[in-house]
């Protein structure tokens, strides 16, 4: 494997020197350095590097100018960034590089350490050996393909399982959309979810995955397992004042339970007037259903809609749960929010655990229930039931 190329973009001698130093104790590395921005950006148009180290605090163009300069330029350098600047300093950077396509692999407090390094390092040296794949071009799916989907149940209910801290068990499930595409295999939500939403065939969605997740249920409930379900439901359809009796009778009529079923409330469309939000989340719960704020932390969730809302659950967003056990300030944001839901009385779900680590958080913390891929990612309605037997003998909850 070749050595790793690295630039690191520091204004302070003292500190390049010594950072150069770090580097060379971790093995077969080449680094290069820059005094500030304008230097690394003049480099890196006549050459790539593997990592680019840099400061956010540098005289003329800082580091976050930098990499905003940087997110245009081609390739897929990693970036480590540091600063002895506050935490959420370092985090705000990093967002606004992950939000212009720019690969971050490290966020690190001055002075850096020699295990910080090494960490970067090792996370550099394993995405070499595991290239990730190109994504698929993404294709343009029209209106007659989306209903040929419906109707031959190529869309269909996937469900990711929701697991108790407190007993180990699975105790609920997310309702996830998948689309079995004949020609391109399992597509995700994000491959077509922007053209069902340009033909309005958001509302004909969510009763297909109401459907086959009331379906799923019934076959779990013979085999012994009481599983809720919980289903995306865009808070534009709370424009319609009589989706709750439209859902309710649905769900009687197919034998199901309304206290089963949990509508989490995205924010990815808004209603027309804000009443219809409201009214629409208290009809739903009048009527018997879950109801759960979902993405916390994220968009435009706020305090003020969680304490005047009916939820019974809610779900606290990934990006305050992904790197909570390096990240003091994000440890600190989902303790304040686990107590507060649990205060309220609320499910509290931390949806995105990949690792351990952010676990061993969350456990610490005394949330209720968690998600993501540590535990399982989405499944068929299959799969899914050979996870429930997995997990241990039926309990009917």
């Amino acid at each position: 494997m070749n050595a790793l190329e690295i630039l690191i973009v520091e204004d302070h001698p003292f500190q390049c020197l010594y950072l150069q130093q770090l580097f060379h104790e971790l093995g077969e590395l080449r680094v290069d350095t820059a005094r500030d921005g304008n230097e690394a950006l003049s480099r890196l148009r006549q050459r790539d590097y593997d990592l680019i180290l840099t400061d956010l605090l540098m005289p003329g163009m800082d580091g976050v100018q930098f990499i905003q300069h940087l997110a245009v330029l081609p390739g897929r350098t990693g970036l480590a960034i540091m600063s002895a600047a506050s935490r959420r300093m370092l985090m705000a950077a990093s967002l606004a590089a992950k939000h212009l396509g720019v690969n971050v692999v490290g966020l690190m407090s001055k002075p850096v350490t020699p295990e910080a390094l090494r960490a970067v390092v090792m996370q550099l040296r394993e995405q070499r050996r595991t290239p990730t794949q190109a994504p698929p071009p993404l294709v343009e799916h029209d209106r007659p393909a989306l209903l040929e989907a419906f109707n031959s149940r190529a869309l269909q209910a996937w469900f990711q399982p929701k697991k108790s801290l407190g007993n180990g068990r699975i105790v609920a499930a997310e309702a996830l959309v998948r689309w079995i595409h004949p020609e391109q295999g399992v597509l995700l939500p994000g491959a077509f979810l922007p053209a069902l939403k340009a033909f309005d065939l958001e509302e004909r969605l969510l009763w297909l995955m109401l459907k086959q997740s009331l379906d799923a249920q019934a076959r779990w409930r013979e085999r012994g397992y009481d599983i809720p379900v919980s289903i995306n439901l865009p808070t534009h359809l709370l424009n319609s004042h009589d989706l709750a009796d439209r859902l309710l009778e649905f769900v009687l009529h197919h034998q199901g339970i309304p206290a089963r079923i949990c509508f989490e409330l995205m924010e990815c469309s808004v209603p027309d007037e804000v009443s219809n939000y409201y009214a629409g989340a208290c009809r739903l719960r009048i009527k018997g259903f879950g109801l759960s704020q979902d993405d916390f932390g994220q968009g435009y969730s706020s305090y003020m809609n969680l304490v005047s809302t009916p939820f019974t659950e809610l779900k606290i967003d990934r990006a305050l749960v992904q790197g909570c056990h390096q990240n003091e300030t994000l440890a600190s944001a989902l303790a304040s929010i686990v107590a507060l839901g649990r205060r309220l009385g609320l499910n509290v779900v931390a949806e995105g655990v990949e690792r351990p680590e952010e676990l061993a958080v969350l456990r610490r913390l005394e949330c209720s229930h968690v998600q993501g891929f540590l535990i399982s990612h989405a499944v068929s309605l299959d799969q899914f039931l050979h996870l429930l037997k997995a997990d241990g003998p039926a309990t009917g909850n």
